[in-house]
């Protein structure tokens, strides 16, 4: 799980399937029928047990917040949620949303708040629950900046450390490391990942477990964690008391299908 109270994809997520079906192209044509138009403006405010509606899930508009465009002429909607969207073109929420996956002809990327704390800090207590970012790792600076991603992006490990281990008190700080680590390592049958043991690669991150916290939010996502001092990948040492070593000594992680463990490594 990512430990937060909001999911990202895309507006498709609040159309029904069949008005994607074919892909990007053959959506936005269909979205050019008005017919079509009316009959997935109706799904799209109607109940069902036949697709997982996001929108409706998410319990209203305002808690869309849309974060990925494409056209650089949308850009300027980054960060805003779908209610004030449609409120400034003076449109309905689904009207909106499709011509927004039309003028961008992109899925458009959006954050829904679904989840609630306590259902999060449920999970977190789990012991089989392992974590992720479910996120890329984008460094906030150039590029990176034109978007603006799910905050798991920047700060999920570190949250899970600070504010749920550290300030919640929710499972103790060797369990969240074991959550961490090994437990995602076991389940994925990473071969010689997961743990400080011999004939173990040397991956290893020191923390101060006083200061670690993230940092990154839904409104200002670009926003680094604290409190990770040094970052060994493979033995060799990538972070310096919280400053890039510019080595690059990352390789690919193999999994179980892989035959060629005899193999000189």
């Amino acid at each position: 799980m990512y430990n937060y109270t909001a999911g990202a994809t895309g507006l498709d997520a609040a159309m029904p399937p069949w008005v994607q079906d074919g892909g990007l192209d053959e959506w936005c044509k269909r979205l050019a029928d008005p017919a079509i138009r009316a009959r997935v403006a109706e799904e799209m405010r109607t109940p069902t047990d036949a697709w997982e509606n996001l929108l409706l899930s998410a319990g209203s508009p305002e808690r869309v917040l849309l974060n990925e465009f494409k056209t650089d002429a949308l850009k300027p909607l980054t960060g805003m949620t779908l209610a004030e969207v449609a409120r400034q073109r003076g449109k309905s929420v689904e009207e909106t949303a499709m011509d927004l996956v039309v003028e961008d002809h992109t899925r458009v990327g959006a954050i829904y708040f679904l989840m609630s704390e306590d259902n999060v800090r449920r999970q977190i207590r789990l012991p089989w629950v392992s974590f992720c970012s479910d996120a890329g790792a984008p460094a906030p600076e150039g590029v990176f900046l034109k978007s603006h991603p799910h905050p798991r992006a920047y700060g999920s490990f570190a949250r899970l450390l600070g504010r749920y281990t550290r300030d919640e008190k929710l499972i103790p700080l060797e369990e969240s490391v074991r959550r961490l680590t090994s437990l995602p390592a076991e389940n994925l049958r990473l071969r010689e990942r997961g743990r400080l043991a011999e004939g173990y690669f040397g991956d290893v991150v020191v923390f101060d477990p006083a200061r670690i916290a993230d940092t990154a939010t839904f409104e200002q996502p670009h926003q680094l964690a604290v409190g990770v001092q040094h970052v060994f990948v493979n033995g060799e040492q990538v972070l310096d008391d919280g400053e890039p070593t510019a080595a690059r000594p990352g390789r690919v992680v193999r999994g179980p299908g892989w035959t060629g463990w005899n193999a000189q490594r």
